[in-house]
């Protein structure tokens, strides 16, 4: 097979042209730049997505703007946290072991016994069971 000659065509891919209406506007607003109007840009934000046009995010950030109350997690009491730290020290525990009999990371009574922890009903039940000593019930 002497002399295969192959014969290709190059292949030239551009984008969509642009609609009529598009043209038209192109075009107007070139005139209008040409004879020293000022032209206006606006960005639509929303254009091409699928979202609503009157989105209620506007209310919802106006009334948590308005909103002075103070939303804070509850802590855990100081009187609780020296309750739990007293009855772990009089059984001679150190947190993980009493993280342990709980089923609890040792994160957790660490937590508790410095303060920072949401109180749990059912973990505090927990540390009242093994620890032997009410820890709810003073309020």
């Amino acid at each position: 097979m002497a002399g295969i000659v192959q014969d290709w065509e190059p292949v030239v891919i551009r984008k969509k042209a642009p609609t009529a209406a598009a043209r038209k506007d192109e075009k107007a607003v070139n005139a209008a730049r040409r004879a020293g109007a000022e032209i206006e840009t606006i960005i639509k934000s929303t254009a091409g997505t699928n979202k609503a046009a009157k989105s209620t995010t506007t209310l919802n950030t106006r009334k948590l703007d308005e909103d002075t109350e103070n939303l804070a997690h509850e802590k855990v009491p100081t009187e609780l946290k020296k309750a739990i730290m007293q009855a772990r020290m009089d059984k001679k525990l150190t947190q993980a072991q009493l993280a342990q009999m709980i089923n609890e990371k040792p994160q957790v009574i660490q937590e508790y016994e410095s303060g920072k922890a949401i109180p749990n009903q059912q973990i505090i039940s927990k540390l009242e069971r093994v620890l032997g000593v009410k820890l709810r019930g003073k309020k």
